[in-house]
């Protein structure tokens, strides 16, 4: 009879330490998934905040983008406007001097002169407008003796310009465009940057007016 007794409790002492075992073994199991759930929850997060942060970084760059390019935009039209009204006052200017006969008669032939010397030695075909051929065929003796080199041909067809001169060589090869249209376009650049220097004083130095 003991000996049954002790076979009981000895298997129900075996019975609680593989209970005991097992319990300890689904615990350390359960903090095991508790924990890699935790990690993979946290990585989860981290991935979807990160996936957040970038649509919102991106988002943000986005719009600062279009925010600069409009002010890029609004500023070209700006300066656009101002080279516009500057051109406007040049052909004031040169409309008052076209008032003054005397005065702008000189002016007619100093742009003649100017143009022969930098075209050089040989025959060359002196373009205007109806009213500045007048000016032209009155002095073409007068230039031609001031100008021995060149051999001057005033064209009998007058061309659309608001002034000046268009000289051209007889193979037409060689061209100088003295009129008001030709040195306005040539001078352009400069009013551009001219009007760049007088907005953005400051950041002209880093070759960039649209970054500090």
């Amino acid at each position: 009879m003991n000996q049954v007794l002790q076979l009981e409790q000895a298997i129900l002492a075996r019975a609680e330490q593989l209970a005991n075992q097992f319990a300890e073994q689904a615990q350390k199991t359960r903090e095991t998934v508790l924990r890699e759930a935790a990690e993979r929850l946290r990585q989860r997060e981290s991935r979807e905040e990160a996936i957040a942060r970038g649509l919102g970084e991106r988002h943000y760059r986005q719009r600062v983008q279009a925010a600069e390019l409009r002010l890029q935009s609004h500023l070209d039209r700006v300066r656009w406007n101002l080279v516009r009204g500057v051109e406007a006052r040049l052909e004031e200017r040169m409309r008052a001097l076209m008032q003054d006969a005397k005065v702008y008669r000189e002016h007619l032939l100093g742009m003649l002169r100017e143009g022969a010397r930098e075209m050089g030695p040989g025959s060359l075909l002196v373009r205007g407008n109806a009213e500045d051929r007048e000016h032209l065929a009155s002095a073409i003796d007068q230039l031609r003796a001031e100008l021995p080199d060149h051999e001057l041909a005033l064209d009998d067809r007058s061309i659309e310009t608001l002034s000046g001169v268009l000289l051209v060589s007889r193979d037409g090869r060689i061209r100088v465009d003295n009129t008001f249209e030709g040195r306005l376009a040539r001078l352009r650049p400069q009013l551009q940057r001219v009007i760049l220097e007088r907005m953005f004083p400051a950041s002209l130095e880093s070759g960039n007016p649209f970054t500090g």
